[in-house]
């Protein structure tokens, strides 16, 4: 399978070559170049299949031959052997229609594991086969950091820079970062909220002296191997509670529009999906978007789910490829006017597309903490912020279909707000029990390119 740019001017890659690119040469993000479409009855074959096996046959389609049939199956075995649960992603019940899909039970807590631990293995896979090695860098609003530094300590074929907005992640999420002790990870504290942290690592894809250089390569989810991992889970889900049969919706806490455009793919191969509903925190601008057409960024204003204070979802632009008829001109007209002016305008054809495959809503900090407390008081249920805003929306537009809510953190990364909301400080698994007694290491960053540049030139071992 081909993959191509969402803006139209960078070469055709195949699956390997697009892992190890991230950012397209012309600024744009990699798509595969069409959805493959699965039967009814490979679908239904999911439910007596474990999870390692509907993530092989999910992701066989779009990785070509980068592995052969019993590598990539080892990759993935290897991938989720520390996962604390059987199931990898279960579910609990909420209420008769609605499930909370538990997303962290990765090493580090949190739903990011789910793709990165599968992509460190298969970037180690195929840089040792291939002799080369790559600097990593990669920006984060709290949880990709973390999950890509298990996911890449130790390795030799890695050194990986992860940029985070000081002062602007929780307590936990920034030790998860500052911690490790090897010394191909660094942790990077930069001046500033996660969209300077994501323009700076677009802006320094776009510097191809330095690019070249330094072998430069992403894991953001502007990373297409990352969309594709979150996929599996989708299908997965809905397949325990009677799809293909039945049609499941889904409530999507939403940042940086990764998770729910891997719903939307899910869709697109065939998986019964009746709403994909976004729901964002008081950081609204999708939510603003599916309700008005119009996409205009605002200030970032911190939260009590600071892993959704983003104002420039960047794979959005993956989903707006769509809305376009992939017409990548149109999209990079789109991304430049939102880039100088902070606005644009969907079409009238594109706005309707949007609505027809999206739902949406919002949630604030005050009616985070309720959900929070109403789930703990009712049924013992603690949730982590960002899932209670996925909880919240989602019962505001509840309908026939059974409602699937991805739980895309563990309660014990962001234990104030949770104490605030219901009394009680969640524990930390036993794994990670002496994480605020470990030696944190970090570099203060300006938010500036060159100075961004000259510190990942010196770090690299």
């Amino acid at each position: 399978m081909k993959y191509v740019s969402t803006r139209g001017k960078a070469p055709d890659l195949n699956f390997e070559e697009a892992m190890l690119t991230g950012l397209a040469r012309d600024g744009g993000l990699y798509v595969p170049e069409e959805y493959p479409l699965l039967s009814v009855q490979q679908i239904s074959s999911f439910s007596t299949k474990s999870y390692e096996e509907v993530a092989f046959e999910i992701m066989k389609p779009f990785i070509g031959d980068t592995f052969s049939d019993d590598e990539f199956k080892r990759i993935i075995k290897t991938a989720y052997s520390g996962f604390s649960h059987r199931a990898k992603c279960p579910m609990v019940q909420l209420s008769e229609n609605h499930f909370l899909l538990e997303l962290f039970h990765g090493p580090t807590l949190a739903f990011k594991d789910v793709a990165m631990q599968l992509i460190g293995q298969m970037f180690e896979a195929a840089l040792k086969r291939r002799g080369e090695k790559v600097t990593i860098v990669g920006a984060t609003s709290g949880d990709t950091g973390s999950a890509a530094m298990e996911a890449f300590k130790g390795l030799d074929s890695v050194d990986l820079f992860i940029m985070y907005p000081h002062g602007r992640v929780s307590e936990v999420q920034r030790r998860q970062m500052t911690t490790p002790q090897e010394t191909n990870v660094h942790a990077l504290a930069v001046d500033g909220d996660f969209d300077t942290c994501q323009a700076l690592l677009k802006d320094m894809f776009n510097d191809f002296d330095f690019r070249d250089e330094v072998r430069l390569a992403g894991v953001n989810s502007i990373n297409w191997a990352r969309v594709l991992a979150q996929v599996v889970y989708y299908f997965t889900s809905a397949v325990a509670i009677g799809a293909p049969n039945r049609k499941v919706s889904f409530s999507v806490p939403t940042g940086n529009f990764g998770d729910i455009f891997a719903g939307y793919v899910a869709k697109k191969m065939g998986l019964p999906i009746d709403r994909l509903i976004i729901a964002t925190n008081q950081n609204d601008i999708l939510h603003r978007t599916v309700k008005t057409g119009n996409h205009t960024k605002s200030e970032v204003k911190p939260s009590i789910s600071p892993s959704m204070d983003i104002q420039v979802s960047s794979n959005f632009e993956r989903l707006i490829f769509d809305l376009y008829q992939r017409d990548g001109s149109k999209v990079t007209e789109l991304f430049d006017a939102l880039k100088n002016d902070g606005t644009f305008t969907l079409s009238n054809e594109a706005n309707k597309q949007l609505i027809n495959e999206f739902d949406s809503g919002c949630c604030s900090d005050i009616e985070t903490i309720q959900a929070i407390e109403k789930y703990h008081r009712s049924m013992g249920e603690i949730l982590c912020p960002h899932s209670a805003i996925g909880v919240s929306v989602s019962e505001d537009q509840m309908g026939k279909s059974p409602m699937i809510t991805l739980a895309t953190a563990h309660p014990a990364k962001f234990p104030d707000a949770v104490q605030k909301a219901c009394g009680v400080i969640p524990d930390l698994p036993s794994h990670m029990a002496d994480l605020y007694d470990r030696d944190e290491r970090m570099t203060r960053v300006p938010g500036d390119l060159n100075a961004l540049e000259a510190i990942i030139r010196k770090g690299i071992k």
